[in-house]
């Protein structure tokens, strides 16, 4: 049974440390998809909480948001470590409410999620002048996901992200992380092509106590390719994302996509081919804020 619990919060908007945005928001901590890879599962150790991460919930209530100048011209992610529209949004409606309170800031936002309980708010996020929202997909393959999250399943995301897109509303397939010899990266953008307007990519970056999870996952049910991993995860090397970045780039080429290796690509002009965006080496992503 999961806990959920109810917490005041006086400021709901925090300082961000992706490069790409200036101020982070999160309605909730923890999140009830579990996805074994999570890297937010460090949040944790901040809670109090004794559970499994994606068995509890905390839920923010904060007060209204004063000193609107200061976040005008601003970015803002929304989903930095919790999933804003994880199911218990539909009872809640913080993010809903985090929404309502800023649509009319001159500010851009990006909400990240795997759900489509975002379509509830359709309408809202219409109003927004600068905003994107990305869908998690890093598998179409079904048995995979359940065993990675308990979110939607991918069909249902594909259809949310298209029906976004369809409105006008920019949107982005966020193929991450990509797991080696498992995630299909080009079958993913083939599938999802014609649905966003960019497709963003990460590595499976392994650290923390969920390393030693996923590493014993492979062994168990993927052991042809637990060498594969013990090169990458052990013996740090980069030779699989150099290969994997080449054969992305020769098929973007064939196709006429466009490569680039920069985040800064959220005011481009809607176009039938997306962008596709490489964000394989984190070391390497300039400051382009």
């Amino acid at each position: 049974m999961n806990n959920i619990k109810e917490i005041e919060v006086k400021n709901i908007i925090s300082k961000s440390n992706l490069l790409a945005y200036d101020y982070a928001v999160n309605p909730y901590i923890g999140c009830l998809h579990g996805c074994k890879y999570c890297y937010a599962s460090f949040m944790k150790k901040f809670t109090g909480h004794s559970e499994e991460w994606g068995e509890f919930v905390d839920v923010k209530f904060w007060n209204p948001i004063k000193i609107f100048k200061k976040y005008n011209k601003k970015s803002i992610f929304i989903g930095s470590v919790t999933d804003p529209y994880q199911p218990i949004e539909l009872r809640y409606e913080r993010t809903k409410a985090f929404l309502e309170e800023i649509k009319d800031f001159d500010i851009n936002v990006n909400i990240s999620t795997k759900s489509d309980l975002i379509l509830r708010d359709l309408n809202l996020i219409k109003q927004f002048k600068n905003i994107n929202v990305s869908w998690s997909i890093n598998t179409l393959d079904e048995d995979f996901r359940k065993e990675m999250d308990n979110a939607v399943s991918i069909e249902r995301r594909i259809s949310c992200m298209k029906t976004f897109y369809d409105e006008k509303i920019k949107t982005t397939c966020f193929i991450s992380p990509i797991f080696p010899g498992i995630t299909d990266v080009i079958a993913i953008i083939k599938k999802c092509r014609y649905c966003c307007n960019t497709i963003w990519l990460e590595k499976l970056n392994l650290r923390d106590d969920f390393k030693l999870k996923i590493l014993n996952y492979i062994t168990n049910y993927y052991p042809h390719l637990y060498n594969l991993y013990k090169e990458i995860y052990i013996d740090n090397k980069v030779d699989y994302w150099k290969k994997l970045d080449k054969e992305i780039k020769d098929f973007c080429d064939r196709e006429k996509l466009l490569y680039v290796k920069d985040n800064n690509v959220f005011d481009r002009d809607f176009c039938n081919n997306p962008i596709v965006v490489n964000y394989f080496y984190h070391d390497d992503i300039k400051d382009t804020k």
